[in-house]
């Protein structure tokens, strides 16, 4: 090294779908994606305080569900995209950090990485900047640096560090029950195991080589044969299903004997529940968090969150609850049972709801679309199209449409005919007739879609020419 700082990888995790902040984050589009606390969404407030000078572009590891929301969020807040990687299933962190580090290796060999999960609340960007910082000498020197978190309560939803010393290893400690949380807060010098660390890539392949060298077999092939699509690289889904599904913390860390712990005393959360979040939001004089058009009316410590500027949440009388209000799903729990709601999900699940798993609003490579009425042989929905994006060229067998445009301006083409449809203008797509909807402008166009006939599933649909490679 020449004696100047080292420009920073990040790798940033993105393909979880946790469902303890039901009804906001659901498999379909899970919490990093949302705005809970905080401007912009978890994995936009990541991005941001992992760019910028020091930093090179990201690269993100995410899955086929949700690579097109992962590159138009970053493209929101002006994020260079990077390397962004697609899992062809679920594998834990090991294998996920390990492909974005071997894909790093391939750009620069001497690559420092800091690799983070998409959905930690971290307000103080400088502070955590400086931290990390401050532990990159240890990194250049071979250590793998994990981040612990300053404890201020009894917390059972975090795994512990406890930091060792001189020939003393770390120790991780697993999520603990209220009394054994209370002991280790007693005890002094743990620490929250926040899951972010830092390291060289040649540091951490070694590491896999010594540790988990079938891991790093597989995912070595697993780069080898990527294939790029559509500004992704498609990880070759044979030699990724063969990796054992492991968490980084038990493949390596709990394993290595170059763990170096480096605390940090900032806010930091996982926002892993609604007490999680109540605790971050601002509130007002008896402890009443609010959201969006909600009203709080002789309540005490009550967190009421509309999602839906078209709602209004009024809670009256309520003491320690938690309302949250969707278009198609409430929850309204007592704040002692939030931690449950993965359990409530499951047993939604079971039950075959839709709305255990499906988000309202469906995202797609093009915007968005999201259902207003649902009638026998009748639907309308909202689309929203992005600028300069564009839809498949496609048919149905089942269903002829009806589209009024009420912002902005929509290409159209029916057949061999294409035409401009404007604000407040409308258009009839016959039932079969071949069509496709693009937006030529530089703001979003939306429309307003009346679908009728005698099936209106969105499995029907022939695609004759699609831009997204579906």
């Amino acid at each position: 090294m020449d004696g100047q700082t080292p420009t920073i990888t990040p790798v940033i995790l993105c393909g979880g779908s946790g469902t303890r902040l039901w009804p906001l984050s659901r498999r379909s589009y899970p919490k990093q994606f949302s705005t809970l606390v905080g401007e912009g969404s978890l994995f936009q407030q990541t991005a941001l305080r992992l760019t910028g000078p020091g930093f090179a572009p990201p690269v993100t590891v995410t899955n086929e569900a949700f690579r097109f929301i992962v590159s138009q969020q970053l493209a929101e807040v002006g994020v260079s995209p990077g390397a962004m990687l697609l899992e062809p299933e679920p594998r834990n962190t090991a294998p996920a950090i390990l492909a974005a580090t071997l894909r790093a290796a391939q750009l620069d060999p001497d690559a420092v990485i800091l690799a983070a999960p998409a959905d930690h609340f971290i307000p103080d960007g400088d502070g955590f900047r400086a931290a990390m910082q401050a532990a990159i000498p240890a990194a250049q020197e071979g250590e793998i640096v994990t981040f612990g978190i300053q404890p201020d309560r009894p917390e059972t939803g975090y795994g512990y560090l406890r930091p060792g010393t001189g020939s003393t290893p770390v120790t991780f400690i697993e999520k603990p029950d209220r009394a054994s949380a209370d002991a280790l807060l007693a005890e002094g010098g743990v620490l929250w195991n926040a899951g972010i660390f830092l390291f060289t890539v040649q540091t951490l392949i070694a590491a896999f080589a010594r540790h988990a060298p079938d891991t790093l077999a597989h995912v070595r092939d697993a780069i080898g044969r990527a294939r790029p699509d559509l500004g992704f690289l498609r990880l070759d889904a044979g030699p990724w299903a063969a990796c054992t599904d492991l968490s980084i913390d038990f493949a390596i860390m709990e394993k290595a004997d170059n763990l170096t712990v480096v605390p940090y005393d900032g806010e930091w959360s996982d926002l892993g529940g609604w007490e999680a979040v109540h605790r971050h939001t601002s509130t007002d004089a008896d402890a009443n968090a609010q959201h969006g058009p909600a009203l709080a009316v002789a309540c005490r410590e009550t967190l009421l969150r509309a999602e839906n500027g078209g709602q209004q949440i009024v809670g009256l009388g309520l003491d320690n609850i938690v309302a949250v209000a969707m278009p198609d799903a409430v929850l309204i729990a007592d704040r002692a049972h939030a931690e449950e709601i993965g359990t409530v999900v499951k047993t939604l699940r079971a039950e075959g709801v839709p709305q255990a798993d499906t988000f309202p609003k469906d995202h797609r490579p093009w915007g968005f679309f999201e259902p207003l009425i649902l009638g026998e042989r009748f639907q309308v929905k909202r689309i929203v199209v992005n600028p300069g994006a564009a839809l498949s060229l496609q048919s149905h067998v089942h269903r002829a449409e009806h589209w009024v445009v009420v912002a902005g301006t929509a290409r159209v083409t029916i057949g061999e005919t294409e035409r401009l449809v404007g604000e407040n203008q409308s258009v009839f797509i016959p039932l079969g007739e071949m069509h496709q909807l693009e937006n030529p402008g530089k703001m979003p166009m939306e429309l307003i879609e009346v679908q009728t006939g005698a099936y209106l599933g969105e499995d029907d649909i022939t695609r004759y020419d699609d831009p997204y490679a579906r």
